[in-house]
């Protein structure tokens, strides 16, 4: 018999989460009102709220000394409404893009120094390119990801160097896998440059993909949009001449939907 996932329930995940929904209805809260409500000793109440101011999630107001919701909440709250505009948004936009090109389309945004694909429409050709939707993929070796993180703030380029390719974490997945530190943001500064980025056979032989960065109303690099497709139908001089001008456009239209007014 399937077991229930309430069985799988940890209680501090829980009780963490009750404490924080008792915010819903008011600002500011004490360890002694917590405890009253959760029927949880004041000493785990205290526990709880160390951790969660710790993280972000409650801070302690200087004046009256009780608890109040902290900013990673705003910002969990932000990228959940983003997420959702940004896929909405993104739908005719794939849904464009693969009827133009024939090609696999997709949207991506970088986490963790990794592609997630949120969403993409797949190719009429019956030899293409696989829907990724769900999956996380490299960033140095996809132009998905290359062109995230040319466009990212310098400061998001440092700490990739610093956690990953300082550390010899650029898997070689393909003989044009770029793992040279060096070649690497030389690359990037590119693809910065130009605004897009090409993919030509670095994640798997025989695969192409052109990509281009997305903006929100802040100019803030958000997402991605890529084109992919076989070498035999998008080999280098074909990518340039359709993939690039056709994701380019659909990438310059999803932002302004996502109220960019930059060129």
């Amino acid at each position: 018999m399937k077991r229930s996932k309430s069985d799988y329930r940890i209680q501090t995940v829980t009780n963490a989460l009750r404490l924080l929904e008792e915010f819903g209805a008011d600002e500011e809260l004490g360890v002694t009102e917590l405890s009253r409500r959760l029927g949880l000793h004041k000493n785990n109440v205290f526990r709880l709220l160390a951790t969660l101011e710790e993280m972000g999630y409650v801070e302690q107001a200087e004046q009256s000394e009780r608890y109040r919701l902290g900013v990673r909440c705003l910002e969990l709250g932000y990228a959940f409404s983003r997420h959702r505009d940004l896929v909405r948004s993104a739908r005719p936009v794939l849904e464009g893009l693969a009827r133009e090109t024939g090609e696999t389309v997709h949207l991506g945004v970088l986490r963790d120094f990794q592609v997630v694909h949120l969403d993409g429409e797949p190719a009429s050709h019956l030899v293409a390119t696989t829907l990724r939707v769900g999956q996380r993929l490299e960033a140095h070796c996809t132009a998905l990801g290359k062109a995230l993180l040319a466009a990212s703030e310098a400061s998001v380029r440092e700490r990739f160097d610093r956690e990953r390719v300082a550390r010899g974490a650029l898997e070689p997945f393909t003989s044009a896998t770029i793992t040279d530190r060096e070649k690497l943001f030389e690359h990037l500064r590119t693809v910065a440059s130009q605004g897009w980025a090409v993919d030509l056979e670095e994640r798997a032989t025989g695969l192409c993909c052109a990509a281009a960065p997305v903006h929100d109303a802040t100019g803030t690099v958000v997402a991605a949009l890529s084109v992919s497709g076989p070498l035999f139908r998008l080999d280098a001089e074909r990518l340039l001449d359709r993939a690039v001008p056709a994701v380019l456009a659909a990438a310059a239209r999803l932002s302004r939907e996502l109220g960019w007014a930059g060129a």
